[in-house]
């Protein structure tokens, strides 16, 4: 696939033969003046330059997993929180965002889609199938926990109950209007979107669908469900008919896979084939993207996969699949970023393609209809654990205990507020964000809204990541996250600058790191480096940066430890040539109280489990940038 970098044009400087741009670069003959010199330097810069925070996976009323469990607000609501205005949560607390968000995709369940409000508005069309009468009776004579468990039979028979398409296409244009009504081109995008919902023996396999279009090529879909299929061969199969049918684009991005137990990132496909370069190809042209981090969990790497990683072991979710499974020890490379990196690197040397050469976004994957990601404003995984519902919010069942007991169990008080994916683009609107994501200049944050940037080269100086015109250089002589870079001048080694600005209101940074994977002798590698860090701190004997220290007095913090601003600049003095490689950064924020140290102050005594997180390490993973030898 082909990625497109319009570059900072001034006359023939453009420098179009230096082997440090490592993709094909197309300038649009309307970016470049020949011969002309304005007074405004901005003039022919047309590369992204603005930064966009947004949730890819959030679930309305309209999924009948959050619908039938307590959620009323349908897309209206989530697109009218997302832009910033005051919300009444279902429980009944009110909420509001400190400042808007940029984008939002309403990820709703494809699966019986918009069960839920057709049963409260007892929907004419629903009440003459039967099944839909079933449920629709048991709800309304206050039987909702029956009826839920009915839907939940169906979806385990992978049946669908309904078997109406009108009916799905209804509901599903209802939220491409909505999407439509919020959509505002510079202001705020509304991306069409839905979830697909595979759960092959209990282990989460879900997809949100993403699309780059608007209402005249997506309204009257009916979206792919786990109905239809459980293999995301499958999925690509009907996004590629999408795309022939409509003329429209559209990607998947896979969630995070800590629930998966080893089958987000198998050995082999879904049919039990290994991996041929067809399938490594389609599975990296529709899924460029991974859900690295949300509020189930984190998805980068494992305390056991980086041992010597002081910061891996972040809200992970370890015991098992949705609790028919324990996890075992051979399953953990086969779930986390990291290892999926640099396994796919090995993967290309002996197929001659990546099936797993992804960026990474993060988003909250909440079912409550709102889209917050700070630990001081957490409305929780589901409306039954929104603030005001009391020990339910830390005791409810994220994964039940039914058949395998506590090994298995994970509750409320173990999710996190995360997460954000960000776009580097030019614009706010649906094209340039679905852009940035096609082309993987994003990245992923746990809640916070810091920005990140970083550009890979063969010749950048020390002192050029300090520059004003940092971003202009480092898409005129490398490449930025989410791209590839060949080989470079003889005797060369990648340099790279990166740049890191706290949240505006949140906490200062603590450091910048860089992980780098490779393989050698066929087997894949990853290490960490310590870049840039606040303070005075040394690397200590072990070459490791200690601790930034802690302000965290309860649900209190300040400021005084820690940089507003980190600037890295770093060259990989272990470069080989003739390996393969990815890059990615990860920034770290100094410690801050957790949500539960927040409810702890609000509510008073909460009695919590002594395994519950109350300080915790923001962070920021970017996509990485890859090298290729030859």
């Amino acid at each position: 696939m082909k990625t497109s970098f319009p570059i900072l044009a001034t006359g023939a400087a453009l420098l179009l033969g230096s082997t440090a741009l490592a993709q094909d670069i197309a300038i649009d003959k309307d970016d470049v003046a020949i011969g002309q010199k304005h007074y405004s330097p901005y003039l022919d810069r047309s590369y992204p330059n603005r930064v966009f925070f947004g949730d890819t996976h959030l679930h309305t009323s309209y999924s009948t997993d959050a619908g039938m469990l307590g959620n009323s607000l349908g897309p209206d609501e989530a697109f009218r929180f997302a832009r910033g205005e005051k919300v009444r949560a279902s429980v009944g607390e009110y909420a509001q965002l400190i400042r808007p968000l940029d984008f939002l995709v309403v990820a709703d369940h494809a699966e019986n889609l918009g069960l839920a409000p057709m049963i409260e508005e007892s929907n004419p069309d629903l009440l003459k199938n039967q099944w839909g009468r079933e449920v629709h009776d048991l709800v309304k004579n206050g039987d909702v926990l029956p009826a839920f468990v009915k839907w939940g039979e169906a979806m385990a028979a992978l049946t669908d109950p309904l078997d109406d398409d009108d009916l799905t296409r209804t509901i599903w244009n209802r939220i491409v209007d909505s999407a439509e009504r919020f959509n505002e081109p510079g202001v705020f995008s509304a991306i069409h979107g839905f979830e697909w919902t595979s759960l092959p023996d209990n282990n989460n396999l879900h997809r949100v669908v993403m699309f780059r279009d608007d209402a005249g090529q997506v309204e009257d879909l009916v979206p792919f469900s786990n109905y239809d299929s459980s293999d995301p061969e499958d999925l690509w199969a009907w996004m590629q008919s999408y795309e022939d049918n409509t003329g429209g684009q559209v990607l998947a991005i896979p969630h995070n896979g800590n629930l998966s137990n080893g089958m987000m990132f198998d050995k082999v496909r879904m049919n039990g084939e290994p991996f041929d370069i067809d399938y490594a190809e389609r599975r990296a042209r529709w899924e460029p993207l991974y859900e690295v981090t949300q509020m189930k969990g984190d998805g980068e790497t494992h305390p056991m996969l980086s041992p010597n990683d002081e910061f891996a072991d972040y809200y992970r979710w370890d015991k098992g699949n949705f609790g028919y499974a324990l996890k075992t020890p051979e399953m953990l490379p086969q779930e986390y970023a990291r290892q999926a990196l640099a396994r796919g690197l090995a993967i290309e040397a002996e197929i001659g393609a990546n099936p797993f050469k992804f960026g990474m976004v993060g988003s909250t994957d909440a079912h409550t209809s709102l889209a917050s990601t700070r630990e001081d404003n957490f409305f929780g995984k589901a409306t039954i654990t929104e603030p005001g519902s009391g020990k339910e919010r830390y005791e409810d069942y994220i994964v039940q205990p039914d058949v395998l007991g506590d090994d298995v169990a994970i509750k409320h008080y173990q999710t996190l507020a995360s997460g954000l994916a960000v776009a580097w683009a030019r614009e706010n609107t649906r094209e340039e964000i679905w852009d940035a994501f096609e082309r993987k200049e994003v990245y992923a944050t746990t809640g916070t809204r810091m920005v990140v940037r970083v550009f890979a080269g063969w010749d950048f100086e020390e002192d050029e990541v300090h520059h004003p015109d940092f971003a202009a250089e480092g898409y005129q002589r490398g490449v930025p996250m989410g791209a590839d870079m060949f080989a470079g001048p003889e005797g060369a080694a990648p340099t790279f600058m990166i740049r890191a600005l706290r949240d505006a209101d949140g906490a200062n940074l603590d450091r910048i790191q860089m992980v780098k994977g490779w393989v050698e002798d066929g087997e894949p590698m990853t290490k960490v480096f310590d870049v840039a860090w606040s303070g005075d701190r040394a690397p200590g004997a072990d070459g490791k940066v200690p601790a930034v220290g802690s302000t965290v007095d309860g649900a209190e913090f300040s400021n005084t430890i820690g940089a507003a601003m980190l600037g890295g600049y770093w060259v990989d003095h272990e470069f080989d040539p003739a390996q393969r490689a990815y890059y990615y950064v990860r920034v770290l924020e100094i410690p801050t109280p957790s949500w539960l140290a927040y409810d702890q102050a609000f509510y008073g005594n909460l009695d919590l489990p002594e395994d519950a997180v109350m300080v915790q390490q923001e962070r920021a993973y970017t996509s990485p940038i890859w090298y290729t030898p030859g």
